[in-house]
């Protein structure tokens, strides 16, 4: 029989069996105070710091609603054209974890505040698939356990473990898909592509920063396999808390592989958690998933009923943002740019750094070729995000003005981002202090032409006989010896009036 750890290929998987996924999205809401009670949520306090007996569920405490998390969950509702419930209530998800204080979560069950909706997503090819959405639902998060000592960082082995319950009670929200079915080989893009496209709704609402890195938004991928013609879903399994775009669709192409192996072998497929490995691509097993029942739900007794005005709902909705696939679109038609090419810009995460150096005074062309380029190099070189390179959008856009007033050329530019990225300052000040910008002299330009055409002649010759193509060695000669600070075309313009030649 096949074991839990031995894969089939992918196209053998799909040959069999479809796909069934199910996506769970937390994110972590960027309020400042906790879901219930004022506890600060600022992120680097000393452990246990922030901390009250309301969020560790003291006797006698009671909770209160944060106002602006009820706020930002209507408005994830709305950007994803959800039906906002006129009346919802919280609920005890009642179990047992060292991270849960009050050994219960406050969460929603069968009464979420957003449900039935749904998101359009984009995959590579520019074809759009709809993700139908069951519910978004409040919920407060949980402490963070360290487990110190062992091999993998996990409970099992460790001497003994740590508890910081900072974070617990911070406002999350829940995001569940309804089964995503009719993806066939491409069901791991979809995941992949959804979660990048939540990602950037839930910033362009600027209700989250979503850093999924920091654990500001996490993926549980659940997954299950149909055989070919069945209409019956297959055991899932929950791939937990993933933590990138690109293990999320890792994690369901393994799953996939994994499932159609123990099916394919004649096992059975457990329904459990599973943990994703960054390192490997694989999963491994974590412990039972339970039944909705298991939790023993029942509303929360000291909070009171939710109910949005509807004239409030409204004027969310008339408030709400350019959504990112809109924006995306209207973008792509005024920069003139391909599908692919802003897949790409998508993709290196360029987008937002370039719309604001557009903000900030530059060309469209210009701000995508800087970003597209020399920093997207720097960025892959350093192993950071575009945005994380220490150079703002600002100065960027000052480079690009440089370079169109003829103040620099693109081999300067670069030397001059070099400097910026290296902490040297601002661009005119790193142009100051290495002496970067072109030379406009015509005296000297002048000069350095009849040296490279005296110290030349065969190549001079060859473009008096009407090889115009040989001035590039020339070019190339009054460049190495302006130290490439010379307007390239300048130079050609001076060398064929010197040798009394035409360019057409």
């Amino acid at each position: 029989m096949t074991t839990m750890t031995d894969l089939v290929s992918y196209e053998d998987a799909l040959a069999s069996y479809d796909p069934v996924m199910g996506l769970e999205v937390h994110v972590e809401l960027g309020t400042k105070t906790k879901m219930f009670c004022g506890c600060s949520t600022a992120l680097g306090a000393e452990p246990n710091s922030q901390t009250c007996p309301t969020c560790l569920g003291l006797p006698g405490s009671l909770p209160v609603v944060n106002a602006t998390g009820v706020e930002s969950a209507v408005r994830i509702g709305l950007a994803l054209n959800c039906e906002i419930a006129e009346w919802c209530r919280f609920a005890r998800k009642n179990y047992f974890y060292p991270d849960m204080p009050k050994n219960f979560q406050t969460s929603q069950y069968d009464e979420p505040i957003a449900f039935n909706g749904y998101l359009d997503v984009q995959l590579e090819d520019g074809e759009t698939f709809r993700v139908e959405i069951e519910r978004a639902h409040m919920e407060e998060d949980t402490g963070k356990s360290t487990h110190v000592g062992g091999a993998t960082g996990r409970i099992h082995g460790a001497l003994h473990s740590l508890l910081d319950y900072n974070r617990a009670g911070i406002p999350l929200i829940e995001i569940v898909t309804k089964p995503i079915v009719g993806a066939g080989e491409r069901a791991p893009e979809v995941a992949k592509a959804y979660v990048r496209e939540l990602r950037e709704l839930i910033r362009a609402l600027g209700v989250s920063e979503a850093r999924m890195e920091m654990g500001q938004m996490r993926c549980d991928v659940n997954l299950s396999l149909m055989p070919k013609g069945a209409d019956k879903f297959g055991t899932r399994s929950e791939t937990k808390n993933v933590n990138s775009l690109r293990s999320v669709e890792r994690a369901a192409r393994y799953e996939i592989q994994r499932h159609a192996a123990v099916l394919g072998g004649g096992g059975t497929v457990t329904q459990e958690t599973r943990h994703f490995h960054e390192d490997s691509g694989t999963t491994t097993s974590g412990r039972t998933k339970e039944e909705a029942e298991d939790y023993r739900y029942f509303p929360e007794p000291d909070l009171v009923p939710v109910a949005p005005p509807r004239e409030w709902v409204e004027e969310l909705r008339s408030a709400l943002p350019e959504l990112p696939l809109v924006r995306r679109s209207r973008l792509r038609e005024e920069w003139g740019v391909s599908t692919t090419e802003m897949q790409a810009i998508l993709n290196a995460g360029a987008l937002d750094p370039i719309v604001a150096t557009i903000e900030a005074g530059a060309d469209a062309a210009s701000a995508r070729k800087w970003w597209m380029g020399e920093l997207a190099r720097h960025a892959n070189e350093s192993g950071k995000a575009l945005d994380e390179l220490p150079i703002t959008a600002e100065q960027v856009a000052r480079v690009a003005r440089l370079v169109s007033s003829g103040d620099l050329n693109d081999k300067l530019a670069r030397q001059v981002i070099e400097g910026v990225l290296a902490g040297e300052g601002t661009p005119d000040e790193v142009v100051d202090k290495r002496g970067l910008k072109v030379v406009s002299d015509e005296g000297a330009l002048t000069a350095a032409v009849d040296d490279a055409i005296a110290g030349n002649p065969g190549i001079a010759d060859k473009i008096r006989g009407g090889k115009v193509a040989a001035a590039g060695a020339l070019v190339g000669a009054v460049m190495k010896a302006t130290r490439g600070q010379a307007d390239a075309a300048r130079v050609k313009e001076l060398i064929l009036e010197k040798l009394g030649v035409s360019e057409g």
